[in-house]
């Protein structure tokens, strides 16, 4: 070991060093910002959506979750199916809770891990008929049966918004409402320079991205099918992905949450071999949060899988309450956390 005890080399402090970083952040952003405004292909929520989210990924919104902390949810958040009270059995009173629901499938994702090249939901399943065929006859059978007026919802990307707008035009005779909406379109952000890659001259599908399902409040609020919904007298709205026949309306359900007032449900499931990178719930710093593999630090991902520590997934099909949807969008409340997803196109990084 060397000392020189007479030498000295100044470093930054702590304060210096995160004061230079969140200026740095500060340059990016504007420079950011700048650009995106110039970009016609998008709306003003959108630039704003998207700016937003940035900045928050800039000022370390995206902290990793620390696995200490992860503690199983209780009894009272995981409430078991077969404990809930049984829906009436009354017709017209039945009529009277499915007349507050509407259902809304995700339908921005492609086929191209099944083969297809279209919507995910146009995908034939059995004897000629495709996700969205069955999951239309599910909806007109409910209403016929209740005389109801349950309306479905189809929120679309820009990948395959064009193509279902083509698709239901089948159903035009269909004894349900259909409306169809598309949820945001964000500019993939080159990591060298930290620009738009759609300012750079990519204009085309693969200069841009869907930003998840977490974007699907402020998309339903921006397209104004959300103040539709509340003009119709609807109160709860049902969503779950169009390729998933198992995520049918469930009087037992919709009974709990109207008469419990409960603003937001998650279907859960017991988890097995076949769902171990499914998200799962976990309680964390004093809340209750969903869990995604894509959170988990490498060294726990194992633990992740196991399905003894996490016992249940989440499905994906999900109760909300309009207006709670409305106050929370209104109040730019929704700070959902933030995965980020690094991609490679055409030998473009992207942050």
């Amino acid at each position: 070991t060397l000392l020189f005890p007479h030498t000295q080399i100044s470093l930054p402090s702590v304060r210096t060093r995160k004061h230079l970083a969140a200026t740095m952040a500060d340059e990016k952003l504007a420079k950011l910002r700048e650009a995106v405004a110039g970009l016609p292909q998008i709306s003003d929520n959108e630039k704003s959506g998207f700016i937003s989210l940035v900045s928050r990924y800039l000022s370390g919104d995206e902290e990793h979750i620390e696995w200490p902390k992860i503690h199983t949810p209780t009894d009272e958040v995981v409430v078991p199916y077969d404990t809930i009270d049984a829906p009436p059995e009354d017709l017209e009173a039945t009529k009277a809770l499915l007349n507050k629901l509407a259902v809304l499938k995700l339908n921005g994702g492609l086929g191209t891990t099944m083969g297809c090249t279209g919507p995910k939901s146009v995908i034939e399943v059995r004897n000629g008929f495709t996700f969205l065929d069955l999951i239309v006859l599910q909806i007109e059978s409910l209403n016929k049966k209740y005389g109801s007026n349950v309306p479905l919802l189809l929120m679309n990307s820009f990948n395959t918004h064009e193509d279902t707008l083509k698709i239901v035009e089948k159903y035009a005779n269909s004894s349900i409402d259909i409306h169809t909406f598309n949820q945001s379109q964000y500019p993939r952000v080159v990591a060298d320079e930290f620009l738009p890659w759609p300012s750079k001259g990519k204009t085309d599908k693969d200069g841009w991205y869907p930003p998840g399902h977490g974007d699907i409040f402020p998309s339903l609020m921006n397209s104004g099918k959300l103040d539709l919904l509340l003009s119709q007298g609807k109160e709860y709205v049902f969503i779950a992905n169009s390729d998933n026949l198992g995520a049918i309306v469930d009087m037992k359900i919709l009974n709990h949450l109207i008469h419990k007032q409960n603003e937001y449900c998650m279907e859960v499931t017991p988890k097995t071999l076949a769902d171990v990178k499914g998200g799962t719930l976990i309680s964390y710093e004093g809340r209750v949060q969903l869990l995604e593999i894509a959170q988990v630090p490498d060294a726990h991902v194992d633990e992740f899988k196991s399905i003894e520590k996490f016992k249940i997934f989440n499905t994906n099909n999900l109760w909300v309450n309009l207006k709670a949807i409305k106050r929370l969008v209104e109040a730019d409340a929704l700070k959902m956390e933030i995965i980020p997803n690094p991609k490679e196109v055409d030998t473009v990084n992207f942050f």
